[in-house]
């Protein structure tokens, strides 16, 4: 046991995986960043935004742009709350209770980890599939067997999808250096995978031409013409709150960095350029099924069920190498911290991971991917309500009233100043209520709950912009009742 962690032994707010990182753990260049957004944006899910928007109507153009949009909003608060992570060394779990009090910070660790364990699950579902797919296509028949009761999917899918849980058990234990090599060593492969998903689309169609002019739901004549404007600002909130999670937590990622430039520079490089060179990739390769299939085909998983031959074998073996990647290092490392957060001296690290898998199971990550409202307008315009006042908080809490100051001893000091109310900071838990409150109607309407029936305007119009709404003002009622009770002062002197 080494000198801090002998002093710490007795701190229940503390362990090695909590600890601030050492000169030594700040390993990580703009390159390992910028290979780790790559990693994690050219996956399944990623490629399912754009792929859905064609679904519900867009065209290639007004689908990549959307996309585009909602990835260079949501860099902002990426690289503003990444900074207390390269600057202190700090986890998300312990930067939130400079703004939430040590207790209180477990409520916004609890959030991030639930909606986290809910995308593991979602990629350990998609993961599952593709082995799933990989097998039917090397035995000439689907695989998929008789629904279980209650689970409402096939046997196979269940043993295939537990096989995946099972596989990537394997990287619980190894931590977040693996993944970095992980996701380091896989980024060029699925690239090029990508690039031959592009050329397979186009030589199918008759080229991009074709692509290109399929028209638009939202043109003259369409199904849902003159309604552009108002459905593309929800597509573009949604799009926001894909990565509200990584928004979150990537101070867990930050605070291996060398420099502050590190991960600036890597995360500037590697999130919002591949985002919408994937987004273009998944607009063309869906456009290319509605004229191939007479259906747009949103899934790769099913598509590349449908394409068959070698190919195939190795694309859906780079997708299960690419979700066993992307999965751990985007739903796991935080949750993973969150849960030991919550109890450091009973919870590590390994024992988090554990917790996030177990709970992805439970979820039924299934029903979340039925259709693309509910994937887009139900899921990540759901948890982008509960998760964008959590960023305004920590944004106007750290820039705002702190000038980018902590202080790092009292995170983890019962005694200290971030104890505020028995552990809590009012402040911050009366900012969250209200910011979440406002989404809440829109939400329940939104998920199709029978006792939502009656709710419209205003309510679902505030929905449609969720993650917005609700961290403006969460940061903006955090701010005034800081100042209020005095204790904005206290930060600007630290």
């Amino acid at each position: 046991m080494d000198q801090q962690a002998s002093d710490q032994a007795g701190n229940t707010l503390w362990n090695p995986d909590l600890a601030p990182t050492t000169a030594a753990q700040r390993t990580w260049r703009a390159r390992h960043f910028a290979a780790l957004w790559l990693g994690m944006v050219i996956a399944v899910p990623a490629y399912m935004l754009a792929a859905g928007l064609i679904e519900q109507g867009m065209s290639a153009g007004q689908a990549v742009w959307a996309v585009l949009l909602g990835n260079l909003i949501v860099l902002v608060p990426m690289l503003l709350i990444g900074h207390a992570g390269a600057k202190w060394g700090v986890p998300y779990a312990v930067l939130a209770r400079a703004s939430f009090g040590w207790r209180g910070a477990r409520a916004p660790a609890l959030a991030r980890a639930i909606v986290a364990c809910g995308w593991y699950g979602i990629q350990t579902w998609i993961g599952g599939g593709a082995l799933l797919t990989l097998l039917g296509v090397m035995v000439g028949k689907s695989l998929v067997g008789p629904a279980v009761p209650v689970l409402g999917i096939g046997v196979g899918q269940l043993l295939s999808f537990a096989a995946f849980w099972a596989i990537q058990l394997l990287f619980v234990t190894k931590g977040l250096e693996t993944v970095r090599k992980l996701e380091t060593w896989t980024a060029p492969v699925k690239v090029l995978v990508c690039g031959l998903l592009v050329w397979w689309a186009l030589s199918k169609a008759g080229g991009l031409g074709p692509i290109l002019h399929e028209p638009s739901a939202y043109d003259a004549g369409g199904a849902k013409a003159g309604r552009f404007w108002r459905d593309f600002g929800p597509a573009v909130t949604a799009m926001t709150g894909y990565w509200a999670t990584l928004a979150l937590n990537i101070p867990d990622f930050t605070r291996f960095a060398r420099t502050q430039r590190d991960q600036i520079v890597g995360q500037v490089v590697g999130l919002p350029g591949p985002m919408a060179l994937l987004a273009a990739m998944s607009v063309i390769v869906t456009s290319a099924t509605v004229l191939i299939y007479g259906k747009p085909v949103w899934d790769p998983v099913a598509l590349s069920g449908n394409i068959g031959g070698i190919a195939v074998l190795v694309g859906l073996l780079v997708i299960s190498l690419d979700t066993v990647s992307c999965n751990i290092a985007a739903n796991l490392v935080g949750p993973a911290y969150d849960f030991s957060a919550l109890w450091p001296r009973r919870i590590s690290y390994r024992t988090g991971g554990w917790i996030t898998a177990t709970i992805g199971v439970l979820i039924m990550p299934w029903k979340l991917l039925e259709s693309t409202q509910g994937y887009i307008f139900v899921w990540l315009t759901g948890y982008g309500a509960l998760l964008g006042p959590v960023a305004g908080i920590l944004i106007a809490d750290y820039w705002l009233l702190r000038r980018a100051r902590l202080d790092v001893e009292a995170l983890y000091d019962r005694a200290g100043r971030y104890t505020y109310f028995k552990g809590w900071n009012l402040a911050a838990v009366a900012a969250f209520a209200i910011g979440v409150a406002p989404n809440l109607p829109g939400f329940l309407k939104a998920a199709g709950l029978p006792s939502a029936v009656g709710v419209g305007a205003p309510w679902t119009g505030l929905y449609d912009y969720a993650w917005f709404v609700g961290a403006g003002i969460a940061a903006g009622v955090y701010v005034v009742a800081m100042r209020i009770g005095g204790g904005a002062r206290a930060s600007a002197a630290e």
